[in-house]
Order: structure tokens, then sequence, then C-alpha cells
């Protein structure tokens, strides 16, 4: 008799009921529903939690119009709720590393010597002001009281930049430390100019030191997969798996847990409809979602629905919610759902 084989529950059901989860990250490629299975998740995630934080890290911006409410930098309570807040991060990456080093009430000479320090060190790490960005938003996040982020992230590549910060900046401060020794004769140029007010070695290392103590924690906290989970977000279609393939592939390499799979905008079987394009369509659909779950067999795969209309409001969100706890049934819930 063949072993039975142990079949992950096709729903979210285990990260929504996971108690341990701090940071669950919901990406994927453009347009395949990333923001309405966030929304969604962080509506099923207030009634098993104390307080929910969803953010935008997408420079698209549209938990807006999810939830049909103005948003801005800071947490607002969600309309409807007493336990969901959202925020939407204004994102503006640039002389990020030359904040680190700023001296007020430098004359023009010295800094002009100090922005050519700044430079050459910031040219050692290419990304490295918008890295330095992300790791202060994830610093900023760690320090706020929320039983559970869920972050609403940029489409694939943005996404997978901003993951690869944390591990990027580790490795490379070694080398960024080693540089700024070497540039010790233009420090005593500026203490020749500047007086007391130069920044010293010792001043410059400290700051460094600091920011790869914060660098550190980020990284930690996203290779704990008792605190940390990524869910991913596609069409069947060929270039949406393709991308979650490579997805998957990359937040492995980066050692983020990764074991669940929504499938959204599924046309599921239809006895009564004998339309050639819907035949065909599912025909195709097919093709990839059996593909996905050759590729992901240990994975919670969520089939979701080809819905009537768009999913915005938060009844709407919460109707949609429940397809991420619940299996989905066309027998039960009808072919295509409203909402």
């Amino acid at each position: 008799m063949e072993d039975e084989i142990d079949i992950p529950e096709p729903t979210l059901r285990h990260i929504i009921e996971n108690q341990d989860l701090k940071w669950i990250f919901v990406g994927g490629k453009g347009g395949v529903g990333k923001t309405t299975t966030s929304c969604s998740l962080a509506v099923q995630l207030t009634n098993t939690r104390k307080s929910v934080l969803i953010i935008s890290t997408d420079p698209a911006h549209n938990l807006s119009d999810a939830f049909k409410q103005k948003f801005t930098s800071h947490p607002l309570l969600v309309n409807g709720f007493t336990n969901l807040y959202c925020m939407e991060i204004e994102s503006n990456p640039q002389n990020e590393f030359k904040k680190l080093f700023s001296v007020p009430g430098m004359n023009e000479e010295a800094g002009s010597k100090l922005n050519d320090l700044i430079g050459n060190l910031s040219t050692s790490i290419p990304g490295i002001d918008e890295a330095l960005s992300f790791s202060e938003l994830m610093k900023e996040v760690q320090e706020m009281k929320y039983d559970v982020v869920v972050f609403d992230t940029a489409p694939t590549g943005h996404t997978l930049r901003l993951l690869s910060f944390p591990s990027m900046l580790e490795s490379s401060f070694d080398s960024l430390s080693g540089l700024t020794s070497s540039f010790s004769g233009l420090f005593s140029q500026m203490s020749a100019l500047m007086g007391p007010n130069a920044p010293s070695m010792s001043t410059i290392k400290e700051k460094m030191s600091e920011l790869q103590g914060t660098i550190h924690k980020v990284s930690e906290r996203f290779k704990n997969v008792n605190e940390t989970t990524f869910i991913a977000v596609c069409i069947p279609e060929f270039l949406s798996v393709y991308e979650t393939e490579r997805l998957v592939q990359q937040l492995t390499k980066y050692q983020i847990n990764v074991n669940s799979i929504v499938i959204n905008q599924i046309v599921f079987p239809d006895a009564d409809c004998a339309c050639r394009k819907c035949i065909a369509r599912r025909k195709m659909q097919d093709k990839y979602i059996n593909q996905v779950f050759d590729l992901f067999q240990d994975f919670h795969i969520v089939l979701v629905p080809q819905l009537t209309e768009e999913v915005r409001g938060v009844d709407a969100l919460k109707s949609f919610s429940d397809l991420l706890k619940e299996e989905y049934n066309p027998e039960e819930h009808g072919e295509m759902l409203e909402v």
C-alpha cells in the first residue's frame, strides 16, 4: 500500500492563525492582485490579533484605493475597524548616505572635501541610498507596537531588490570600513579646515557600526522563519508563473521563508457555460495551475476565482478575505463570486 501524500491545506489559515508571525510580505508580478490579497489578509488577521498594520512599499500606493480611504506615511486607523492600521510610505532615498555624516556649519571648502569623501565611500556600494532608506523604514517598523505587520510590496523586481539590501549591506561593511581608513589624509585636511567640528575617523566608524547593528537586526528578522514569511501571488499565465518561480528561488537564496502561493483570477469549470473563449481560457489556466502544483508540491496553494466586480472597499475586502481562509468550492459558492 502506497504512503499517502501529505498535501498542505489550500488556504492561508496556517498564517492567519499563527500567533508568532510578526512580518508578512505579499508580492508578485504587477496586476495579479497583490494589494487585494494583502488587504484581505490584514482583514482576516484582525480576527486573531490585537493590532494589525498594513504598509505599502509600492511607490504606486494602492491601499487608499483598495480601502476607499486616504492614507499617509503615518499609521491611520482603517474605517470600520478598531485594530487595523494602514500607512503608505513616501520613499525618498536620495542622499541617505550623505545624511549619516552631515556636519552643520561647514564652510564651502570643507563641505566640498566631505562630499568628495562621502562620494568615494558611497560609490563602493551601488544602491546605498535606497538600501539605507529601506533599512530605516524597517528599523521604524521594528519599534512599532503592532502584533503583526503586513507588507504590500511592489512588483517582483523592485521587491527582490529591497529584500536583498540587508544581506548586501552586511557583506559590504567590511570593505567599506577598510575604505574609510584609506582616507585618513583627507580627514586630517578637514580637521585643519574645520577644527573641532570636523568628523573624525572614530566618528565615521562609530556611525557605521551603529548602522551595521541596525542592518543585522533587520537581516535576522528576515531570516527568522518563525516571525517572517512571504506570500507569492500570481495568475495562471506563463509570465506570472515564471516570475513566481524566480521569486521563490531568490527568497530561498536570501533565506526568507516562503511556503504559500495564491493563484488569482481562476475561471472555474461551468457546466452551463458553452462559451468557446471561456473554455479555451480554462484550458490554458489548467496548464499553468498544474505547473504551479508540480513546482511547489509542499506549498499551501490557494485557488481564488475570477470575480464579476473589482474588489474595493471594506465590505468587498471582507468577502474576498474569506477565500483566503476557506477552500473555494464552485459548487457551493457559485462559479464567479459577486463582491
